[in-house]
């Protein structure tokens, strides 16, 4: 047997922060030491951050990569220890991977695939490493190797595959089995998405066995840059079995998963392998060797202690909870912000921003302790001598509830209950003198009155406009971070006021459908997060048919009365904006899903959809950051580009109108 421990740090960094991030990897690296791992694996540019956007194109960022790279390297003694961080080589950028070995620099490995879909833009930053490609690279009068290599660690080789690599049909792992290479590292920054980690856990252990290896993932941790939410969970396997992970949404600085790993038993199982074909050629170029002792270690029991709430069978909840929550959290102590303001309307997405500040709190008091909390959130004096989650709450989210001729004493009850069960800051606050002033002014100005039957829409919006300025306020009062409430229904069809409800700095639920949302609430309301607390007082937010309270009460508005129902408009966004179909393509689609509309209901609701989306567009183009969850995002910035102006689908209309009238005729 040849025994090794082996272990992945997973960090929580910061674009360009370079004191704390080197911190962060100092750390890591010391308490691998500590628990006597000899080899250890870091994130994807974890010196510089994954998320500097073009910045990496700054020749300081680069500088500024390379000093930390230095400093880093001490603390590797008698380790080895991967990093990551862009190198310029040739007039070109790459994403590399460096190797430090016993306190030194030993190359650079650089990324043969990069992310270019999605939400990432690796190539407009980096150029792909070419296969087979081998060079030296000069730094500060020293020469190293870089490129397509792997390394002989005194008789273990290690290779790598760096994020998108292994998301590859043509992985490298595959060209590394056969030169023999006994470990592959995988630094990545992968995101989060919903049953994302299931995939990225299937192609390291499948990795481990198809490459006859021990495989070490690991990743970044948290909100680093804004709108990316990061899970960590580190995976450990060898000869196709998991033999170790680690925890994901973890609200620490640093998380090391280690565990031992037999070299000697993946060689004969490789050996046994009857489609095992080694590379016997004598060329070595690609290989670079450096002495290293690795000590011998005595076997170990896997460590694969999967959380409860991992298991449950509400898991998109349990994601979905933890994700923002800790994204919530990262970005109020990141920005160095003192709280969370939101207008709570005593509706469901007020009501599920202000729960999801409420759990990244106390998620937070459950992982760090209260004077875990208190030290991250150091800068805000104001939270001294708190001594619960509830004070904690109490001091750092403030709600107003902004009352106007139309609100009901339903929304207003939910709005203050809610406030009340999270320890929220309260206020109501009455907006009909604000709207009266303006209602009037615009009236002297067209001289005659404003009526409900010809300016229906001016009449709604001007009183969400006049909510904005008071809670701006009370976020500028207390440096506060305001959260806007818009969810990704409405976001599709622009179904928000601009400069209304879509106020804020930050947008935490813009990535999530509304009917999810529902969904979610409800789940809070009765049973709630694994070992977090429910919510009970939303019984009065959910009973309620989503309306914006914005015409008169007679009226009777709701949501889904001004648009469609909102399991449709869901179903219709991931045809025609997702999947891409045209609107006669769509209506089949809904026609078979939805069997309980006539023709003319879903014709008249699908014409409705594409109408709207063209023209909202520009709300969509100034909605604030949004944390991104899953492949529907609407976020033009980061998923979905779309023509501020379009032909507006007119042709593929008709055509859907046409196809209607014969179904008719």
């Amino acid at each position: 047997m040849k025994l090794i421990k082996v272990g992945v740090g997973i960090v929580n960094q910061t674009p360009m922060a370079w004191d704390s991030n080197e911190a962060n990897l100092v750390a890591t690296i010391e308490q691998a030491r500590a628990e006597e791992v000899s080899l250890l694996c870091l994130p994807e540019m974890c010196i510089t951050g994954y998320g500097c956007e073009d910045a990496f194109h700054s020749p300081g960022v680069h500088k500024e990569a390379l000093v930390s790279l230095r400093q880093l390297a001490p603390h590797t003694k008698g380790m080895i220890v991967t990093v990551g961080l862009p190198v310029m080589f040739h007039k070109g950028l790459y994403n590399c991977a460096c190797l430090l070995v016993d306190g030194n620099i030993v190359g650079f490995v650089g990324k043969r695939y990069l992310a270019g879909d999605g939400i990432h833009y690796e190539p407009r930053w980096f150029k792909p490493w070419p296969e087979g490609y081998q060079a030296e690279i000069d730094i500060d009068g020293s020469s190293y190797p870089i490129g397509d290599i792997y390394f002989d660690c005194g008789g273990v080789k290690v290779g790598f595959e760096i994020c998108e690599d292994a998301w590859v049909a043509q992985r490298p792992g595959g060209q590394l089995a056969v030169r023999g290479v006994d470990i592959i590292l995988n630094p990545s920054a992968s995101h989060f998405a919903f049953d994302k980690f299931g995939v990225r856990q299937r192609f390291v252990v499948e990795g481990s066995r198809a490459f006859g290896v021990a495989y070490l993932y690991s990743n970044l941790l948290g909100n680093e840059a804004g709108r990316i939410v990061y899970d960590g969970g580190a995976i450990i396997a060898s000869g196709g079995e998991l033999v170790a992970t680690g925890p994901r949404f973890s609200y620490q600085q640093h998380v090391l998963t280690a565990a031992v790993i037999d070299i000697e038993a993946n060689r004969v199982q490789k050996a046994r392998q009857v489609s095992h074909r080694p590379d016997l050629s004598e060329d070595e170029d690609d290989c670079v060797e450096i002495d290293f002792d690795f000590p011998q270690r005595v076997p170990e029991a896997p460590t694969c202690d999967v959380p409860t709430w991992e298991g449950s069978e509400r898991i998109l909840e349990e994601e979905f909870t933890r994700a923002i929550a800790l994204a919530l959290f990262d970005y109020l102590r990141k920005s160095r912000s003192r709280g969370f303001v939101v207008s709570l309307s005593g509706g469901a997405d007020s009501a599920a921003v202000s729960c999801l500040v409420h759990y990244a709190i106390e998620l937070g008091v459950q992982q760090l302790g209260i004077d875990g909390v208190l030290e991250r959130l150091g800068y805000c004096d104001h939270l001294k001598g708190a001594t619960s989650t509830r004070e904690l709450v109490n001091r750092l989210l403030v709600c107003m509830y902004q009352r106007s001729d139309n609100s009901s004493d339903t929304t207003s009850n939910a709005a203050s209950s809610l406030a009340e069960a999270l320890g929220a800051e309260f206020h109501d606050v009455a907006i009909d003198a604000l709207v009266d002033h303006y209602t009037k002014m615009i009236a002297d100005v067209i001289g005659r009155e404003l009526t409900w039957e010809q300016d229906d829409i001016a009449l709604q919006n001007i009183q969400a406009r006049v909510r904005g300025p008071s809670v701006w306020m009370m976020a500028n009062l207390r440096n506060s971070l305001l959260l806007a409430t818009s969810n990704r229904s409405e976001a599709a069809v622009g179904y928000a006021t601009m400069d209304g409800d879509t106020c804020g700095g930050l947008s935490p639920i813009a990535g999530i459908d509304k009917a999810f949302l529902r969904n979610w609430l409800r789940w809070v309301e009765t049973d709630g997060p694994t070992n977090l607390s429910t919510v009970p007082a939303l019984s009065a937010v959910n009973v309620q048919a989503p309306t914006a309270e914005l015409r008169p009460p007679d009226a009777e508005q709701t949501d889904e009365g001004d648009l469609m129902p909102y399991p449709l408009l869901d179903a219709i966004e991931g045809s025609a904006i997702r999947d891409k179909h045209a609107p006669l393509d769509v209506f089949l689609q809904m026609r078979a899903a939805f069997p309980n509309y006539t023709v003319s209901q879903l014709g008249a609701w699908i014409e409705r959809f594409f109408k709207l989306w063209c023209r909202n567009q520009w709300k969509r183009e100034r909605y604030a950051p949004s944390f991104h969850l899953d492949d529907k995002n609407l976020d033009p910035k980061t998923w979905c580009r779309f023509p501020i102006l379009s032909g507006g689908f007119e042709r593929e209309l008709a055509e859907l109108r046409a196809y209607i009238a014969n179904l008719a005729s």
